[in-house]
């Protein structure tokens, strides 16, 4: 039997890379078999390098808005390229996207460019903490924030998967000042910041957390959050890093009616290319260097290439509102109709959507926290992933992980994504 190509890469790479890849979700150990390594991409689908298409559902864990190598942000990055790929010095695409963010974002008066969602939260981080001169912040249990150290406590997503919920590497000494809590609980909130009265900097959250699964804020949590850290001198940051431009223009504090202190961002404002942002009030991001005494610094960040993605990309969900309301439906027509078949089906499975994000979680309980996510059967869920797979439909590899929808999507292709989830229940209903 002859070996097939994406199996022969993954034992090559294993030579060479930890795991044999970048990032550890991608080793497909939650969901079990081997990885698929792709070879290209287009609108709705993903080809692997055996030739085989599926219909993708991660759309690059979330910046394909648009779908796969949309023809405009290829344009502006062919375009781009003809200049050059790096200065390592200003330019005014970077002045041009900053504009451009502040508009559209809620809480950002000034804005800073980086290279990753990690730089950004960890930046942030960095910022709350020189601007009140506190050195505790409050993270949520489950919510990911990327892999910097502090983030590193009940982390969620990848760490989940591969037992390490709390990293090896991760000093006591760096782990003390993470205060960790449940996530729609404001009463465990509450409690923390009066058993560190002065002493908490920032308060981190995904207002819409991804990483645990897709998890929604209860009536009147994120309101309070927000009076609890107006109450305290505590700086309140979004984690849009998932969320920022994809819930809608203004992201989750838009759609909810809450602006935080601070907005971390990524995914979607590099169009598919490396790239990251923080931003906020302009008092506090005058702390940061050269304003301010706070330093943070990148060769790389503002990338022109990067940049030119990431402006077309903006400038086109500026223009034009209407994206929205075409993910709302697709994620509608995609969540309703899994929740039909179902239901047809005697199975209770707990499905939460909004917008163009949604999980189907392998338990019957209400998913509203990291400890009721953790109830879901994750073995379950690697069988219908690997059915899935078989008829065609690339979903995240992890139970933990939200999936992400693209207005590539279209009713055609829904009915087969519907019809691949009504057969693989069946299959493993036996």
């Amino acid at each position: 039997m002859q070996i097939s190509e994406s199996k022969r890469l993954f034992a090559h790479a294993q030579n060479f890379i930890p795991g044999g890849v970048n990032s550890p979700v991608r080793a497909f150990r939650a969901v079990g078999g081997d990885p698929i390594f792709i070879k290209k991409a287009d609108g709705a689908y993903i080809f692997d390098e055996d030739g085989n298409a599926y219909i993708e559902m991660i759309n690059s864990w979330g910046p394909m808005i648009l779908g796969h190598n949309h023809p405009m942000i290829k344009e502006a990055v062919i375009k781009a390229m003809e200049n050059g790929t790096s200065f390592g010095a200003p330019t005014a695409r970077e002045v041009e996207i900053a504009e451009l963010i502040v508009k559209m974002v809620p809480s950002v008066e000034k804005v800073r460019m980086v290279n990753s969602g990690t730089e950004a939260t960890m930046s942030a981080i960095r910022v709350a903490r020189g601007y009140t001169g506190r050195d505790k912040f409050i993270k949520m249990e489950g919510h990911y924030h990327g892999h910097g150290d502090s983030f590193l406590i009940s982390a969620g997503s990848g760490a989940i998967t591969m037992g390490n919920p709390d990293s090896p590497g991760v000093t006591v000494g760096t782990a003390k000042d993470t205060l960790l809590a449940p996530y729609n609980d404001l009463h465990a909130v509450e409690n923390l910041v009066q058993a560190n009265k002065g002493e908490i900097a920032a308060l981190i959250i995904e207002p819409v957390p991804g990483n645990m699964g897709l998890t929604l804020p209860l009536p009147g949590y994120l309101e309070g959050l927000r009076e609890i850290c107006t109450r305290e001198g505590i700086v309140l940051i979004f984690d849009e890093v998932m969320t920022g431009f994809r819930l809608a223009k203004g992201g989750a504090q838009e759609l909810f009616g809450v602006t935080p202190d601070m907005t971390t961002l990524g995914k979607i404002i590099g169009g598919g290319m490396p790239v990251g942002a923080y931003g906020g009030k302009k008092e506090i991001m005058e702390f940061v260097s050269p304003a301010g005494p706070v330093y943070q610094a990148g060769t790389l960040s503002g990338n022109p290439i990067a940049m030119a993605a990431g402006l077309a990309m903006l400038r086109h969900l500026d223009t034009h509102p209407e994206v929205y309301a075409s993910l709302n439906q697709i994620g509608r027509k995609i969540t309703e109709g899994i929740v039909k078949i179902n239901l047809d089906l005697n199975l209770n499975y707990t499905v939460n959507h909004i917008g163009s994000m949604y999980s189907l979680f392998f338990t019957d309980s209400p998913v509203v926290d990291f400890e009721s996510a953790k109830k879901s059967d994750t073995a379950l869920f690697g069988t219908y992933f690997q059915a899935m797979l078989k008829r065609g439909v690339y979903l995240a590899p992890s139970q933990f992980e939200s999936l992400f929808l693209s207005t590539a999507l279209t009713d055609g292709l829904i009915e087969v994504v519907l019809s691949a989830h009504k057969e693989s229940m069946k299959e493993i209903l036996g």
